[in-house]
């Protein structure tokens, strides 16, 4: 959830997040070719897990990742998987930016980082691309679903990521995990429609599909696209990447055809036929064109879990938030769609028992 492109907003850095910039300055002269200072640091709005941040010098400008500080879920905020999944993905030509360096030493700004350049493009915030020509947008929305197969069709030994995850028993582990991770945190709060449908989800957890390198958080806004043209040139915020099921990671994409526009951009309720936009039925189609699959089955439950660890995922902000190290500038605005999430979980599971 973050932004590194030409129109991603930043700030000065928020209170909280402020590190001393002298020892950044020098590492960087160190381990980053070609950096030259002085260097000005800004905050970018987004990074709602792991803060990022703008480094701007005469000559060009790098995006820096770093862990929070502060305590730490298990698991979680690994900027060191990210940089490691982004520079194994562009061995292979794959759409990330470049990785100049990662950090693993705490004591240069306080908690591990990476540095990457700031790819030139533009971020859109909805996935009905508004702002471009009507007669362009399925373009865009095409230009999606064709970067999600590639990384879903990618030969995982040949990028170098074998050992990236385990991908057996992936569904499996993914209800237990976002469960867990919302059962262990009483404190933020409870929430009926999640408890049912954590029970709803267990009692359903389909076979073992095929593995891929899967994104995690494959949405419209962790994407740059071209300055002039319907082309992705980078996928940004790899942290919940890993090896396992395409059709989760597909259909959490999906879920943009039932979100409303207040979240990520969605496209709930839009005339996509008026607006130039491809429907669900012919999205999956083309999906699964690309990816030399007959259908996809099971789409509710998938969906069901999609909102399900979309809402867990909330959850975590507003206990960040409780904890005082939520990263975004408006965490309070993005975990009060939390309630909404699960109550929509909780209707499509009633709806598809």
């Amino acid at each position: 959830m973050t932004g590194s492109g030409d129109n991603g907003e930043t700030t000065p850095v928020r209170e909280g997040f402020r590190f001393d910039e002298a020892p950044l300055s020098a590492w960087l002269n160190e381990h980053v070719e070609g950096f030259r200072g002085p260097l000005q640091v800004t905050q970018f709005k987004g990074g709602q897990s792991n803060p990022t941040f703008q480094l701007a010098t005469p000559s060009r400008s790098y995006v820096l990742r770093r862990q929070p500080t502060g305590q730490l879920l298990r698991g979680a905020h690994a900027v060191d998987r990210e940089a490691r999944v982004i520079s194994a993905l562009a061995s292979v030509d794959f759409p990330v930016p470049r990785v100049f360096a990662l950090c693993e030493d705490p004591s240069v700004i306080g908690s591990l980082f990476y540095v990457m350049d700031k790819v030139p493009g533009r971020i859109f915030w909805d996935s009905g691309f508004a702002t471009v020509p009507r007669t362009e947008r399925a373009a865009y929305l095409d230009a999606m679903n064709e970067t999600l197969a590639r990384l879903h069709t990618a030969d995982i030994a040949r990028v170098g990521l074998s050992d990236f995850g385990r991908a057996e028993n992936y569904m499996a582990r993914q209800v237990n995990r976002w469960s867990k991770q919302y059962l262990d945190d009483p404190e933020t709060g409870r929430n009926a429609h999640m408890d049912a449908v954590i029970e709803w989800l267990q009692a359903r957890v389909p076979a073992h599909h095929d593995a891929s390198i899967i994104h995690g958080d494959f949405r419209v806004d962790n994407m740059i696209f071209h300055p002039q043209l319907p082309r992705v040139v980078a996928v940004l915020d790899w942290e919940l990447s890993t090896l396992g099921d395409p059709i989760a990671d597909f259909t959490y994409h999906l879920m943009m055809y039932r979100l409303p526009s207040t979240i990520s951009g969605g496209l709930s309720g839009t005339n996509l036929a008026e607006h130039g936009l491809i429907d669900e039925s012919e999205y999956i189609r083309r999906y699964c064109a690309r990816t030399q699959r007959e259908r996809i089955d099971n789409v509710p439950f998938y969906l069901v879990f999609n909102l399900f660890r979309f809402a867990a995922i909330l959850h975590g902000i507003k206990g960040r938030m409780r904890r005082g190290t939520a990263a975004s500038a408006n965490p309070a605005e993005i975990a009060s769609n939390f309630d909404f999430l699960a109550e929509q979980a909780a209707r499509l599971a009633h709806a598809a028992s």
